[in-house]
């Protein structure tokens, strides 16, 4: 017989879960397991709120494991180490993002992209090598495999920082990956949301001029005047749409609602470059004659492995780049989701699970 949450594991951990579809969240009891000789034991700190999470409690991308507890923007303090762990020490601040293991030999896994590794484990809704379920970072503690644990940069602040375990890595992979960081070229970043505000910061400490399109005229101002966007392009705007046609080098489309591809592939140059990052629930229509005949790129990217979102932890911190972001306690959650399926978040949520996790 199936051991309960509660028992699985000797540690026993408070959280809140879903249970169901309706994505609920709720007070949880459960387990994790022993401080293993290559684990790191953590105190959760700071957990931020992703899209992916409003997905994963609804079931939304159909392959929810009931009950989840989501969390994949985790920032917190070592409290043990296994004896074979020498990176990490009692007391470090650390990040914890996206995944928590991987196979570690395949060509994947062999190239630093764990992330892409046929066996990749995520920190929520998946399943350990011993097959017991993963459970994230809105609770009180985790246990990790010290290879994917981050070291968390002294000056970043841990609360603001926490995003950029998620929406920082994802879009920071693909600018450097398909070479979208040559200072003086245009970036266009469709979407400011938690990934799209990311985006404008990056694209602008790498130099490059950066157009925020956006359905939202309201979004402008600070788009312009805080977040340093050069200029901004509204897309429901026939006559915006056709000033910028075919202005920019690349775009960072980072809707994770369905919207047509057609309009952002006709702001692109001959060689442009679209890629998307924001995994709407269903299929988007990508018309192929503006490719051919603009030798136009789409391509999309999943967050990085783990070296290179050390990377984009410290590039951040020299950048004094940070989230813009509101905090909440953990019984605001429902209320958050509620507001972050309608957009209205200026533009992470993030759990201030220290304070707040009362059982």
């Amino acid at each position: 017989m199936a051991k309960s949450p509660e028992e699985e594991h000797p540690q026993k951990v408070f959280g809140w879960a879903a249970r169901d579809s309706s994505g609920s969240l709720s007070p949880f009891h459960f387990s994790r397991r022993e401080n293993a000789d290559g684990d790191v034991t953590i105190k959760v700190l700071y957990c931020g709120v992703c899209h992916s999470d409003l997905h994963s409690v609804k079931n939304e991308w159909g392959f929810t494991n009931y009950p989840i507890v989501p969390g994949h923007e985790i920032v917190g303090v070592v409290t043990k180490t296994g004896k074979s762990v020498t990176k990490f020490k009692e007391g470090d601040r650390v990040g914890v993002g996206v995944i928590v293991g991987s196979c570690n030999t395949c060509e994947p896994c062999q190239q630093d992209l764990e992330n892409y590794c046929p066996k990749v484990i995520f920190t929520y809704n998946s399943l350990n090598h011993d097959y017991t379920k993963t459970y994230g970072g809105y609770s009180g503690m985790i246990v990790v495999d010290h290879r994917y644990v981050l070291r968390f940069p002294d000056n970043l602040p841990p609360d603001s920082g926490a995003p950029l375990l998620c929406a920082g890595i994802t879009v920071y992979s693909p600018m450097k990956y398909y070479g979208m960081t040559e200072p003086g070229k245009h970036l266009g970043v469709a979407g400011l949301g938690g990934l799209g505000h990311i985006a404008v910061k990056i694209g602008k400490a790498f130099g490059l001029k950066v157009t925020v399109i956006s359905t939202s005229p309201a979004k402008e101002e600070e788009a312009i005047n805080r977040l340093g966007a050069d200029s901004f392009v509204v897309s429901t705007d026939p006559a915006q749409l056709k000033a910028a046609m075919g202005t920019m080098d690349y775009i960072m489309d980072t809707v994770s609602a369905v919207h047509a591809l057609a309009p952002l592939i006709g702001l692109l140059k001959l060689n442009g470059k679209l890629v998307t990052v924001g995994l709407p629930n269903k299929p988007l229509e990508l018309p192929i004659f503006p490719l051919v005949l603009g030798r136009k790129l789409v391509g999309g990217s999943d967050i990085g492995g783990i070296k290179e979102t050390q990377e984009m932890l410290d590039f951040c911190a020299k950048h004094n780049i940070t989230s813009e972001i509101e905090l909440i306690k953990m019984d605001y959650i429902n209320t958050a989701m509620e507001r972050l399926a309608k957009a209205d978040v200026r533009y992470r949520f993030v759990i201030d699970v220290e304070n707040s996790l009362s059982q």
